[in-house]
Parts: C-alpha cells; structure tokens; sequence
C-alpha cells in the first residue's frame, strides 16, 4: 500500500515547529507524538507506528520548502548545537566543531540533515516544491 502525505513548510519557522508538523503528518490517530529529535525522526521513518503503520511506499510532498530550509537553517542549526553544550552527555567537541563549520559558511544546516535522514528510507520518496 502507498499513502500520499504532504507537509505544509508554511507552518514551520525553527524546529519545534517543524516537529509540530511530522506530528501533525505522520502521528495523526496515535496517542503519543514524536520527540523533537532525529533520531526519533529516523526511526518513525522506518515505519511501523502512526501514518506509515502498515505502509509499503509513501510520498510526501513538502510545500513551501525552501520557507523551511530557511527556518531550519544556519541560525536554528548553531542554536541546536549551541544547547548540545549544555548537555554532558553529549560530544561537546562535535558540536563545537559543527558550530564552528557553520559559522564559516559551511556544514550541514538541520534542513540539510532532515533531507538526508529522508534519503536514507527509499520507501519514501520526498518531493520538495
């Protein structure tokens, strides 16, 4: 079975809000919702719980993307990491270096690695516009 999904970037303006939105998308019906994290983004991914519950392939149009590369860009990416710092166990030499590559224009920003998580699951095909 193929389900068509769509995310509206419309809605989202930093990371909080898009997790809002892959709640809204993906865990309509379900009890619970995911944690603003990408590991839980990856594993919901995988599949076996909320929309993709049962679901061989997926679609998801993502509207308004470039709205939320902006929102989940550079800035949004250094304060990500920024908070990494505060927590010790997290590798505070990774975030320091991360920190420093986006600084100088470079890395990956959090959109960057939203799109590769859904790269990783070919069963999902993601359309961006």
């Amino acid at each position: 079975m193929t389900v068509s999904l769509q995310l509206d970037g419309g809605r989202i303006t930093g990371i909080e809000s898009f997790y809002d939105e892959v709640n809204r998308v993906f865990m309509a019906g379900e009890t619970w919702t995911l944690a603003a994290s990408l590991d839980a983004l990856d594993d919901l991914l995988r599949g076996g719980y909320g929309t993709l519950h049962g679901v061989d392939t997926a679609r998801l149009g993502w509207t308004d993307s470039e709205s939320s590369r902006r929102a989940l860009g550079r800035e949004a990416t250094i304060a990500y990491y920024a908070a990494k710092l505060d927590n010790p166990a997290y590798d505070g030499a990774r975030a320091r270096s991360a920190i420093a590559e986006l600084e100088a224009g470079r890395g990956q920003t959090y959109a960057d690695i939203v799109i590769e998580i859904f790269a990783g699951h070919p069963a999902i095909e993601l359309v961006l516009s």
